[in-house]
């Protein structure tokens, strides 16, 4: 089967590309290895998962939130939103697609892409003028080479499988990753009475979400330092000291960080009234891990019963992508932001950029826009000839 373009993937990222090419009428098919569209946030999130930016952040294109939408969004409502978006935009996912391979074939200048359908258990080839990378970043969860995390003897689990703190009541759990996600899951856990310490091995920002609003809105009007200074100094008052209490503040400023490592500041959601209160404890590196006990940097000793492990994701798109010049071997992209996006022979990337939801925009409008464009030069180009 041909056609003009198909899409790795209907997350978010998928999905708004999808969209912006059907509103310019360009053809395209979106595979999907799951039974849904954005099984991330249908089946790997955590129940009180919000999103952490204000909702005019998170619009996908050709899609305004409804008026009454609150400022900031749950998992649920995101979750409706999407499927919304799916109906308004003409969104037709194939789902129970596992993509095995696909390649650029330099003689008929398209690219075959092979599909296994994991209901028929058959494979089936399709041929495309362009390809669309979708995965994203979040495509399989990550956890560390830890010396000895093989002999552990209790429950390991990654954030993807978290749902709620029910079933670690009276546990002791130690979550290990102090990005918002491990940070809010830690939260949750004290809140379900579970006994919680949480790894934090590298300075981070704790901002609220209202000062993360704040910041995005004065950085159109005032330099990047005058809003970092601003911000720290908000933190500073909200929090006081976090040093005393094992959390220690980078040198450089949120917003400088995040433009030039895009490292998100923690958003907090009562975690660090928690850690005050001693329902949270805070622990430095794990050095190694010996059946249940976790040694920490310092000499510290502990038992647990289960761990946690927010340390974020990895690309899987190299395990099917051959010879292309976009994806690293990490399958992240080659070029810098905010040229990542574009590789050759019509190959592109969505949801790559590290810069969440509105990155996501971006991302789709520009393929669609470049994708546009080639098929107008292309046909302009054999009308001349013709």
């Amino acid at each position: 089967m041909e056609t003009v373009v198909i899409i790795v993937g209907a997350g978010p990222a998928g999905l708004a590309t999808s969209a912006c090419l059907n509103v310019l009428s360009i053809s395209n098919i979106v595979f999907e290895k799951d039974d849904c569209s954005g099984s991330l946030w249908k089946k790997k999130s955590y129940d009180r998962l919000k999103l952490h930016l204000a909702k005019e952040y998170c619009e996908l294109p050709h899609f305004p939130y409804p008026i009454d939408t609150p400022t900031y969004i749950s998992k649920d409502q995101f979750i409706k939103y999407m499927d919304d978006y799916e109906v308004h935009l003409n969104i037709n996912p194939w789902y129970h697609q596992s993509i095995e391979s696909a390649w650029y074939d330099e003689i008929i200048g398209k690219w075959h892409v092979n599909a296994k359908n994991l209901v028929s258990n058959e494979m089936e080839e399709y041929v495309s003028e362009f390809l669309v990378v979708a995965t994203g970043e979040n495509a399989k969860g990550f956890i560390p080479n830890i010396t000895g995390l093989h002999s552990y003897e209790g429950e390991i689990a990654h954030s993807s499988e978290y749902k709620n703190g029910g079933p670690f009541s009276d546990k002791d759990v130690l979550v290990v990753g102090c990005g918002n996600s491990g940070m809010e899951i830690a939260y949750d856990l004290a809140n379900y009475g579970a006994k919680t310490s949480i790894v934090i091995e590298n300075p981070v920002h704790v901002l609220t979400k209202e000062m993360v609003h704040l910041g995005m809105f004065l950085q159109r009007f005032l330099p990047l330092y005058l809003v970092d200074g601003l911000v720290t100094m908000l933190a500073k008052l909200r929090y006081g000291d976090l040093s005393k209490y094992g959390i220690v503040s980078p040198k450089n400023g949120p917003f400088y960080i995040k433009h030039t490592t895009n490292r998100s500041p923690v958003i907090d959601v009562g975690t660090i009234q928690a850690i005050k209160n001693g329902d949270i404890q805070v622990l430095p590196k794990i050095l190694s891990i010996d059946k249940r006990k976790v040694i920490f940097k310092g000499g510290k000793i502990y038992n647990f019963d289960a761990i946690i492990f927010a340390t974020g994701y990895r690309s899987t798109a190299k395990d099917w992508l051959k010879d292309d010049d976009l994806l690293n071997d990490d399958g992240m992209p080659r070029k810098p932001f905010p040229g990542h996006w574009k590789g050759t022979n019509g190959l592109y990337c969505v949801g790559f950029s590290r810069r969440a939801l509105p990155g996501i925009s971006k991302d789709a409008q520009n393929i669609a826009k470049d994708i546009e464009m080639t098929l107008k030069l292309n046909l302009k180009t054999k009308g001349a000839c013709g």
